[in-house]
């Protein structure tokens, strides 16, 4: 039977809590993305824009917790802002 140290259980317990933060963050971020996504698909204006503040704010806290890259953060941030600035008479 193998040697199993302390050390090597504590890590696998903690990579495993890690995970589930992990997890429960990006789904966190892929939801509000798909509030923007579906108002943008809607044509609606007022809906996008208050769901891109969401979208916004959730990809820059998980880049700042280290759950996504800041360039993939920031990265999706352009482009759904794009998507957005694009709509009919979003520039008002």
């Amino acid at each position: 039977m193998p040697v199993v140290h302390k050390s090597t259980i504590k890590a696998a317990r903690q990579a495993e809590k890690r995970r589930q933060r992990n997890r429960a963050v990006l789904t966190a971020v892929k939801g509000t993305i798909k509030k923007v996504a579906t108002a943008v698909v809607e044509q609606d204006v007022t809906a996008a824009k208050a769901s891109l503040r969401e979208a916004t704010s959730a990809l820059s806290k998980a880049a700042t917790k280290g759950v996504l890259k800041r360039n993939t953060a920031s990265r999706r941030i352009s482009r759904l802002t794009r998507q957005v600035n694009a709509m009919p008479s979003s520039r008002t």
